[in-house]
């Protein structure tokens, strides 16, 4: 019971930590109203988008991923990030390719945090 919890939680810390990287680097083309708050809502809004409409996106996008070897995946994940932040106006990206370019940075922390968590996971 509580592992779906913890799985969920650490979803919505790399998502919030991802964005506000991106925002980070980025610049001008990701703004939060520089407020710790917009981004930690950012990254619920984010990781409820991700459990809930990535998968649908992900199935509509077969032929495409398929196609492209797994490269269209960078343009879904860039979509989610972008309906994010239409859903929470307070995280405002300016044009699409700057949530792709967010949805890059986001996939990159969770592949350094998923292999620290798998790391510490495994016995000595």
């Amino acid at each position: 019971m509580a592992k779906p919890f913890y799985k969920f939680l650490t979803r919505w810390l790399v998502c919030s930590l991802g964005l506000w990287i991106a925002a980070g680097l980025a610049g001008t083309s990701i703004t939060y109203e520089s407020e710790f708050r917009v981004i930690v809502i950012a990254g619920l809004v984010l990781a409820v988008i991700n459990i809930v409409l990535k998968p649908i996106l992900v199935i509509f996008s077969l032929p495409a991923i398929l196609f492209t070897l797994g490269l269209f995946m960078i343009i879904v994940n860039g979509l989610t990030v972008f309906i994010a932040s239409k859903l929470y106006t307070p995280l405002h990206i300016t044009n699409f390719w700057a949530a792709v370019f967010a949805g890059m940075v986001i996939g990159l922390v969770n592949y350094l945090v998923t292999a620290i968590l798998e790391e510490r996971r495994k016995p000595a």
